[in-house]
């Protein structure tokens, strides 16, 4: 990551320059002093390009500094094949200096290229040595098979010296196996392969010499349109940090004396930075972030940009979760500090999760434990959160789930095994059918058929929760294109997850659906549940506003068995708030729970929101909602969940039934009971 981030100049580099040029210049002397004296002008004038070239070296972003390419080679390649290895070796050492001060090298790395260079220059003499090569006569297909044996020789040596100082300095850590890239060979080859028809030239007249420079200017440009492409695909163009496919590779290499910890982090609110003050600030921002997040870091760990307002750090010694605790706390406190941002301080918090990596390569497991934790810790209200062994949610048996799902959800419908079951919702006052909430079912191959809790407490933590409610929002909008077609519109109510409210895109994604159906909005509703709200109540306000200005209805699901605050009721855009079943299902024996419904009823018309009552499983409830003023009733009292055909079929039969005096179960003369019997339905209650 060298070329990343570039080293200002200090008085330490200059020393560096001062002690590397005058050992390279004693070692230059020293090896001119004897035959060099009686060299050709050839000589002397490729000794002098190659020290002018190397003021410009070749470096492919993201490689080591070691593994930068000098342009001298060609040159110092071509004095080692006519002159020996001494007058070679003096003109690469002066060459490597040059190229070091202008890299910003410390003396350490300078000598390392110094070493690799001098070894390379030595194995081509020792090969063109015992190949007898002639350059000064006129050369042969012998002469030919040399010269490409010494180039071979030279990368071997240059890779062997590279990989051994590698070892030797590593501390005992596993060095990691980095693929050098195609362009890279390439480049090195051709400069050597350039050497000796820069010498043949040479020793026509020196004055061809500079015609070399054109040629070696094309093997700049190719290594540098080389580092650019890898760039793209390893590093993130706005913070110049790696990004994802540079964080699973670092995964990938584990270290098996070392437990690691990779820590996720989502900046809370960030979005209202974009709003106040413009998507260029906000990339201003982001990219303040990635320069302390880098500053606080240190060398050995590995900061990353996933994408969004998501960063990822991997710690690679962390002995336990209390230590990777205290890294999450070093970098909270590290955000915390205001970012300047056009005059103003912004104030930036972030939920981090901890996933910790102990003698495991499965990199995208790491990430969804990493991210599961993230979103623990903005449900709980916490900045950090560590992902544990003991997470039911993410046990071996969920995470096989997870991916037999992500599998299915890549077939077509309807060999996905995905069915939607739609429940009646039914106005109390009139007994009209007023929508309908669509329930999820997975037929899995193996495992038969997944209830929607399961199969929900699995995929919410994970990526795969929004390709599920893209599959499922898509089925229900070709419904109700089809429902108003045959005459009969219906509302229906999908279940949308915090995940999917976070992403901020699902309001792009309904309105392309309600587009492309040619359904109106206000026939979709989207119900959200109060752990999406607390996670993270500013994002998710955001996206609501924007759907509800579609005309998408919003709704508060299960209100009353979360934590949430009552002014989100006042600052969100709903339509309604569902009661949860808990309280319904014994408010006819539990005055605890009848006041709880009768309190929620009551709120709801303050603030002229409808009441939904879910879980009306009897006429006792039933009357007693109605009696309390609640809008809509859903449960088995009036239908249980049933496939769409199915649906179709009942709402033929079904009889509008308004509440009466006991007995007088229905004004029309049909009981409901009665009319849903025989249908088939699930033997057993379910929400879902």
């Amino acid at each position: 990551m060298d070329a990343a981030r570039p080293r200002t100049a200090g008085p330490r580099h200059r020393r560096t320059v001062i002690v590397s040029t005058v050992t390279a210049g004693v070692a230059a002397l020293a090896l001119l002093l004897g035959p060099a004296a009686a060299l050709p002008p050839a000589f002397w004038m490729m000794a002098l390009l190659a020290i002018l070239v190397d003021a410009r070296p070749y470096v492919v972003p993201g490689r080591r500094a070691s593994a930068v390419i000098l342009p001298s080679i060609c040159f110092s390649f071509a004095v080692v094949l006519a002159w020996g290895a001494a007058p070679a070796i003096a003109v690469q050492l002066a060459a490597v200096v040059v190229a070091g001060a202008r890299m910003r090298h410390s003396l350490r790395r300078t000598v390392h290229l110094g070493l690799q260079h001098t070894a390379a220059l030595g194995a081509a003499a020792a090969v063109a040595g015992m190949g007898r090569l002639r350059v000064d006569a006129s050369p042969d297909w012998w002469d030919a098979l040399v010269i490409c044996a010494a180039a071979a020789a030279w990368i071997t040596a240059r890779l062997a010296v590279a990989g051994l100082v590698r070892a030797l300095t590593s501390d005992g850590r596993v060095p990691s196996r980095r693929r050098r890239g195609h362009a890279d060979l390439l480049a090195t080859a051709a400069l050597l392969l350039l050497g000796p028809v820069v010498l043949v030239a040479a020793l026509v007249t020196p004055i061809l010499l500079p015609l070399a420079l054109l040629a070696l200017h094309a093997v700049h440009r190719m290594v540098r349109w080389a580092g650019e492409s890898e760039r793209a695909t390893r590093f993130d163009t706005l913070t110049g940090l790696p990004n994802r496919r540079a964080l699973q590779t670092a995964m990938a290499e584990r270290a098996p004396d070392r437990r690691r910890a990779l820590l996720l982090l989502d900046l809370d609110r960030f979005r209202t930075v974009n709003d106040a003050l413009g998507h260029g600030a906000g990339d201003r921002l982001l990219t303040r972030v990635a320069d302390r997040l880098t500053a606080v870091v240190p060398a050995h760990d590995l900061v990353v940009r996933l994408g969004g307002d998501e960063f990822a750090v991997l710690a690679t010694r962390v002995e336990d979760p209390a230590s990777a605790r205290r890294i999450a706390q070093h970098l909270a406190e590290a955000l915390s500090r205001p970012f300047p941002l056009d005059g103003t301080p912004v104030e930036l918090s972030a939920s981090i999760g901890i996933a910790l990596q102990s003698g495991r390569r499965d990199a995208s497991t790491l990430l969804v434990e990493a991210e599961s934790a993230m979103y623990e810790a903005k449900q709980r209200g916490d900045q950090v959160a560590v992902h544990g062994p003991d997470a039911a949610k993410h046990t071996p048996d969920r995470l096989s789930l997870v991916a037999d799902l992500r599998t299915a959800l890549r077939r077509e419908p309807p060999d996905d095994g995905i069915v939607l079951y739609y429940q009646p919702q039914i106005a109390i006052a009139t007994g009209e059918v007023v929508g309908v909430e669509a329930l999820l079912r997975w037929r899995h191959p193996e495992r038969g058929t997944v209830g929607p809790e399961e199969l929900l407490r699995a995929a919410e933590p994970t990526p795969v929760m929004r390709l599920l409610t893209a599959r499922v929002l898509e089925e229900v909008v070709a419904q109700l294109a089809a429902w108003r077609a045959a005459r009969t519109p219906l509302r229906a109510a999908v279940n949308v997850s915090a995940r999917d409210l976070h992403a901020g895109d699902i309001a792009d994604r309904v309105g392309a659906l309600l587009e492309r159906y040619a359904v109106p909005a206000d026939l979709l509703q989207l119900e959200i549940t109060e752990s999406a709200l607390m996670a993270d109540p500013h994002r998710v306000l955001e996206t609501t506003t924007r759907l509800c200005r579609m005309g998408v209805a919003i709704s508060l699901d299960d209100f009353g068995t979360g934590y949430s605050s009552l002014q989100h009721l006042r600052r969100l855009p709903l339509s309604e708030v569902k009661i949860d079943r808990s309280f319904v299902l014994g408010m006819a024996t539990d005055r605890g729970d009848a006041a709880i419904v009768r309190s929620v009823i009551g709120l709801a018309e303050a603030l002229g929101l409808r009441a939904v009552a879910e879980g009306v499983e009897d006429e006792a409830t039933w009357r007693l909602l109605a009696a309390a003023g609640c809008h809509t009733a859903q449960g088995w009292f009036h239908a249980r969940p049933m496939p769409a055909a199915d649906l179709a079929d009942w709402l033929t039969r079904y009889r509008p039934v308004r509440p009466g005096k006991r007995g007088e179960i229905d004004s029309a003369g049909t009981s409901t009971t009665s009319s849903n019997e025989g249908a088939g339905w699930p033997p057993s209650p379910a929400k879902r």
